[in-house]
């Protein structure tokens, strides 16, 4: 590989590393962060608006996709874009789902996702 294949792998390489940065980050603010769709009643589920929660509502699953993403970028592999593509349909549909629900049983969800506009990519959804 030459100096260009190098500086093309840099790239992807910040990709993966920011995905991790956002997961993290996301899961430090978020005291009920997850894998599963549930509102932790026992817990006292609460909205949380720090951290990535200003920009997204659902920045774990922006990491996950960053993440998913960069894996393929930086071993090269075209083919390996097709399930990860498969994996963002699923998650886009995750997250609409999550939204509803957060809407519909979560108190003081409504007014936050009127506050933070977009669920999953800033600036676009």
């Amino acid at each position: 590989m030459g100096k260009f294949g190098f500086r093309l792998r840099v790239p992807r390489l910040i990709l993966l590393v920011l995905s991790a940065f956002l997961l993290n980050w996301a899961m430090a603010v978020n005291p009920f962060f997850e894998p599963t769709v549930r509102i932790q009643k026992e817990r006292d589920h609460k909205v949380i608006a720090s951290g990535p929660y200003n920009f997204v509502r659902h920045p774990g699953y922006l990491a996950g996709l960053s993440y998913i993403f960069s894996v393929p970028l930086i071993i090269g592999s075209i083919f390996s874009l097709i399930p990860a593509g498969i994996y963002m349909i699923l998650v886009i549909a995750r997250t609409s789902l999550k939204d509803r629900t957060l809407n519909r049983e979560l108190t003081g969800y409504a007014e936050y996702s009127k506050k933070v506009r977009y669920r999953l990519f800033p600036w676009v959804w």
